[in-house]
């Protein structure tokens, strides 16, 4: 990826204290991690704890940014997963919440609106009854849309060990969504904690 990153002359800004950076960097990079921190915790709160947290790392960092050394966007979403998996080791007796995240679209028809619903609490559910890492990667790539280049970097695995994680974490998506269709939706159905 030789492609200068996009976001240099942002975090020089940010990193001299320009609010105007501030705000800018804020608008465009909220949505994203909020919506990568939900996905990955099943809890919009949290969410936006994480997002906080993400932005108070950006704030500390940017003053001795390093252009080329690592793309912005990049080290944000390692940043915004680290601190996803911290909070999960944290609650690791706890259960997920369903919460979704708020819907910005034109509101739909009452009953495509419960329709919808159910379906993103059963794929919510079922994503947090994956692996921690099976979620990541299907996280990275169907949510954050990222390559299977980026999403294998940001990772630290290979392109092809990540596929295969894909193929397993779309397995277990199936078996998990199955499940709960079927009405086995208990804490202790849950995937058994499989790292890679």
């Amino acid at each position: 990826m030789n492609e200068p990153d996009p976001d240099t002359r942002l975090i020089a800004r940010v990193g001299k204290r320009e609010s105007g950076a501030v705000r800018e960097i804020v608008e465009k990079k909220l949505p994203r991690i909020v919506a990568l921190a939900t996905r990955m915790l099943g809890d919009r709160d949290e969410a936006d704890d994480v997002a906080q947290e993400a932005f108070m790392r950006i704030w500390k960092a940017a003053p001795d940014w390093v252009p080329g050394a690592a793309r912005f966007d990049t080290w944000l979403h390692r940043v915004t997963l680290n601190l996803c998996y911290d909070r999960l080791r944290r609650n690791r007796e706890t259960t997920m919440s369903d919460e979704l995240p708020e819907q910005e679209d034109a509101a739909p028809l009452p009953d495509e609106r419960i329709e919808t619903s159910d379906t993103n609490q059963r794929l919510t559910s079922a994503l947090a009854r994956l692996p921690a890492r099976q979620r990541e990667a299907l996280v990275l790539q169907y949510y954050q849309e990222l390559s299977n280049a980026e999403t294998a970097d940001l990772m630290g695995v290979s392109v092809e060990a990540l596929e295969s994680l894909l193929v397993r974490a779309r397995r277990n998506l199936r078996t998990a969504l199955t499940d709960l269709a079927r009405g086995q939706s208990g804490p202790d159905d849950r995937a058994p904690k499989e790292q890679r």
